[in-house]
């Protein structure tokens, strides 16, 4: 979280400021799983007052980021099997709705920007750059579905996959470093069964390319989490 005093020029309002502090705090996983967040303490470390930081725990519990307990208050909402089982089954749904259409509309120059974003990850796989990896992936789904044309459909995606960049990053190291050179072919198979407009074949790959991914999670969850820390990892 940025420290009390830094300027914020970037910011149109206070409580954007915190929103987006404590967000970008969130997703990166300095703000564990389970952690409090006390609106006194946030608002004297940002150096503003409670009232922007009551709103951007509102918008954020919104987004499913932060959850309010009883008599406890707000804290970092955790990362249980439930959600994560929740994120790539709505997932699926939705690229199999954005894939299906997106090749209805292709381009040429769609799949010139597809193969380029995948000819990037191949890189980023070669040079280990896992994270990097993990945000061309994120636009690589969303390059499908902006091909699509329907805002709708993009504002549920990118939605579906905040969640899923959360729960990526909290995971990399110990699951998806181990699926990328095979998700990366899932992808290439997933853009040409849209250059071929074989739908049957393109469902079947999204539904295995979702599936795929949902059991290395559970899988590793089964393994390495306790129930009673309800998504939390133990100690190992």
């Amino acid at each position: 979280m940025q420290a009390h005093g830094v300027a914020q020029p970037r910011y149109r309002t206070k409580q954007e400021f915190v929103y987006q502090s404590l967000r970008e705090s969130i997703m990166r996983g300095d703000l564990k799983p389970g952690e409090r967040l006390r609106i006194e303490d946030i608002a004297q470390r940002l150096g503003v007052s409670p009232i922007p930081v009551r709103e951007a725990l509102h918008m954020l519990q919104s987004e499913r980021l932060v959850e309010n307990i009883p008599h406890v208050g707000a804290t970092v909402a955790k990362i249980s099997k439930a959600s994560i089982i929740e994120v790539f089954t709505v997932m699926e749904g939705l690229e199999l709705v954005a894939t299906r259409t997106a090749a209805q509309r292709l381009t040429s120059a769609d799949q010139q920007r597809l193969d380029e974003l995948l000819q990037a990850m191949d890189r980023a796989i070669e040079a280990n750059a896992h994270n990097q990896w993990s945000d061309l992936n994120t636009e690589f789904h969303l390059a499908i579905v902006q091909i699509t044309d329907m805002p709708m459909l993009q504002e549920m995606t990118e939605r579906v996959l905040n969640q899923w960049d959360r729960v990526r990053r909290y995971y990399l190291k110990d699951v998806l470093v181990f699926r990328l050179v095979q998700a990366q072919h899932e992808h290439r198979l997933i853009v040409q069964a849209m250059i071929d407009h074989d739908y049957e074949q393109l469902g079947q790959l999204v539904r295995a390319h979702n599936q795929g991914a949902l059991t290395a999670y559970t899988e590793y969850l089964a393994q390495h989490v306790e129930p009673e820390n309800d998504g939390v990892p133990t100690a190992s």
